[in-house]
């Protein structure tokens, strides 16, 4: 069986208006009258094929579900942003107090209320209706000149005591030494402030007390997640032996600017050959000792020998002593009649 082939599909742009029975036949397409029957050409259609004719209804019905889809599948999605921001103006305290609430849409402002003039004005023409609707409405305008008072003038006195027994974190002060290249004569010096608020801080770097400015890099504020905030300084720089390099913070919380100092240090291999002629000395300054103390023990040796063969010991004392003790014995031997002879050597 063979199918038959789509009837084309007129679809109206809006949903077509009902015609009284009179003008029925006044209509660009005729309405079958009631009663009417449709019958089936079997020269126009295969058989077993019964047409289908969709109503008017049905047709703008599927028209707008197809725009519908069209939208969504080819037209990006659409984003838009309103936003009301409260601002409170203070001269000299709480004498004069001004309140704006301003109102905005897609980052642009569009209007605003003023406490000073009691009315809203319009900055663009979108928002203009707002404003003239607001205008009229005299409850709704001494709402927000009450709120001068009751916002703007309560919460200065508030925060204006909190302010006076808080104490303004103060910023610690860092430097780090680094190397990015251990073939470039350059160092990296890092000062790091860390724990101030609020944001505003001046951090400068000084050589030799003179301002530095070639080679210095500002990084981005972040946020410690206490409120406080850390910012970090760099300097690249080649130091020589002798040079003073000062990193000077000067911050709301501080009575006076924090400056921390660091100079160039020798090398691990300066070091190293250092420590190794130090150690050479030291060997050096040892043998020589014991050659020294070798040498006079020999020369000790041989006058002490000449001693021995005078005196029969090693000093004079000890060779006159022996020599007592043998004149002794020789006298004890001649009072029993004994002749002994003493041989010296």
């Amino acid at each position: 069986m063979e199918e038959a082939a789509p009837l084309p599909l007129l679809l109206p742009s809006h949903p077509p208006s009902p015609l009284p029975p009179s003008k029925f036949a006044e209509a660009e397409f005729p309405f079958p009258p009631p009663g009417a029957v449709f019958q089936q050409s079997p020269t126009t259609l295969p058989s077993g094929v019964v047409p289908s004719f969709p109503s008017s209804w049905e047709r703008w019905a599927l028209e707008s579900l197809l725009r519908a889809f069209l939208l969504l599948l080819f037209l990006p999605a659409a984003h838009f942003l309103y936003q009301e921001k409260g601002e409170c103006h203070f001269l000299n305290g709480t004498q004069r107090v001004r309140l704006l609430l301003r109102s905005f849409y897609d980052r642009q402002e569009i209007d605003y209320i003023d406490s000073d003039l009691g009315k809203y004005v319009a900055v663009t023409p979108l928002g203009q209706p707002d404003v003239d609707k607001w205008n009229k409405d005299e409850v709704y305008l001494q709402y927000w000149k009450a709120q001068v008072d009751s916002v703007c003038r309560h919460n200065y006195q508030l925060y204006s005591y909190k302010a006076a027994k808080r104490e303004e974190p103060k910023p610690t002060v860092t430097i780090s030494p680094t190397k990015m290249d251990p073939a470039s004569p350059n160092t990296i010096l890092l000062c790091t402030a860390r724990g101030f608020y609020p944001l505003e801080i001046e951090v400068r770097w000084l050589k030799n007390g003179q301002l530095e400015e070639e080679g210095v890099s500002f990084g981005e504020e972040f946020q410690n997640g206490d409120w406080t905030y850390q910012l970090q300084v760099i300097l690249e720089t080649q130091p020589q032996q002798g040079d003073v390099y000062t990193c000077q913070v000067e911050h709301a919380s501080l009575e006076a600017p924090i400056t921390v100092q660091w100079e160039p240090r020798s090398s691990s291999s300066a070091k190293k050959k250092l420590w190794i002629g130090i150690m050479g000395a030291v060997i050096g300054v040892a043998f020589l000792a014991v050659g020294l103390f070798s040498y006079l023990k020999s020369k000790k040796g041989e006058s002490g020998g000449l001693e021995e063969r005078l005196w029969g010991g090693k000093h004079p004392g000890e060779g006159f002593h022996q020599a007592q003790q043998v004149t002794k014995r020789v006298s004890l031997r001649n009072i029993f009649g004994k002749f002994c002879s003493w041989r010296g050597y």
